[in-house]
């Protein structure tokens, strides 16, 4: 797992359900800030900034800092970005998955200020052995869960896993939340707020339930994948995650890494290397091609391009699906 990608536990000390006290100092005088009338709203990234738009609808007008085809942790916010997060009635963000953002935040001034770690419970996936194993995606029983614990040298495991919006419940959490905090800093359209939030929830629900079912009844339950981004998602359906490189999806992993894979891969009935839209698949390409493997996308939704297999949050959690399916054999 990219280092950059981890958020340390420290980061959820406090942590409130529902936004309750993750949005500070709200009042009714937002929406008016709005030079068009409209809430003004600025979230961090892509899964953000959909919730904020499936919510808030026709009250918002959501600003992302991260455009399409960036990834989300290399984000440098420029000075137009700063002013731009100062005049926000509203942001969203995920404490520590941004460094540039968290900087900027703390220096807008900005009163109504929602951390989507707060909304949730976080999680660390892949504790070296010793460091206690309930964060592992792995199914009760098998023979993995911890002899590969320790691939995943240098990133810190005192850190905890941002990508909890890959979990449909998870991310119903943080719905909410943003739902709740939107009420609070636009009281006149609370009950559109709270309606749009109850669709949102509901549609989630769905989507929970066909990924419970897809991948019920499967001939393999380990996926292979450039980097661990889907622990929450493994941990969810009772699935076992392998990254390739652990560290970072671009880097080169190890040759005993690449053995112990197609190791795993022999055992576990494997037949496809994922790797994702915005970085490299340079070692997924290798592993696949060593070992006789096929390839396929498995998009951990951090921004939507022309090349994601879908044009919102549903459709390409539901590509994924598919395509977990068609990996795992599910019958």
């Amino acid at each position: 797992m990219n280092v950059r990608r981890l958020i340390p536990t420290a980061a959820l000390a406090g942590a409130v359900a529902l936004g309750a006290t993750a949005l500070t100092a709200c009042s009714g005088a937002g929406a008016a800030g709005s030079k068009d009338g409209k809430l003004g709203v600025t979230a961090s990234f892509y899964p953000l900034q959909f919730v904020a738009e499936q919510i808030g609808k026709e009250h918002v007008k959501v600003d992302g800092l991260t455009k399409p085809g960036v990834e989300p942790h290399d984000l440098e916010i420029t000075p137009k970005q700063t002013a731009q997060l100062g005049e926000a009635d509203v942001v969203l963000y995920l404490k520590n998955l941004q460094p540039a953002v968290d900087k900027a935040v703390a220096q807008s001034g900005v009163k109504n200020v929602v951390d989507a770690a707060t909304l949730t419970t976080l999680e660390a996936h892949g504790a070296e052995p010793g460091h206690g194993e309930e964060g592992h995606a792995h199914q009760e029983g098998d023979e993995h869960a911890g002899e590969h614990a320790g691939d995943h040298e240098g990133h810190d495991h005192g850190g905890t896993d941002p990508h909890v919006w890959l979990d449909p419940v998870k991310y119903a959490e943080i719905a909410k939340g943003v739902g709740a905090a939107m009420e609070k800093a636009d009281p006149g359209h609370a009950a559109d707020y709270k309606k749009n939030t109850d669709e949102l929830v509901g549609k989630l629900g769905a989507l929970d339930t066909e990924f419970k079912d897809g991948l019920k009844n499967t001939a393999s339950r380990t996926f292979i994948t450039t980097h661990s981004a889907f622990g929450y998602l493994a941990e969810r359906y009772g699935l076992d995650q392998e990254g390739i490189a652990g560290v970072d999806p671009e880097s080169e992993p190890s040759p005993a890494r690449m053995k112990d894979l197609q190791a795993v891969a022999k055992k576990d009935n494997v037949t496809t290397v994922f790797f994702e839209t915005l970085a490299s698949d340079k070692t997924a390409r290798t592993l696949a091609t060593d070992t006789g493997l096929k390839t396929d996308v498995l998009d951990p939704l951090e921004g939507i391009t022309d090349k994601s297999q879908g044009t919102d949050y549903f459709e390409v959690m539901r590509s994924n699906l598919k395509n977990l399916q068609k990996a795992l054999g599910a019958k």
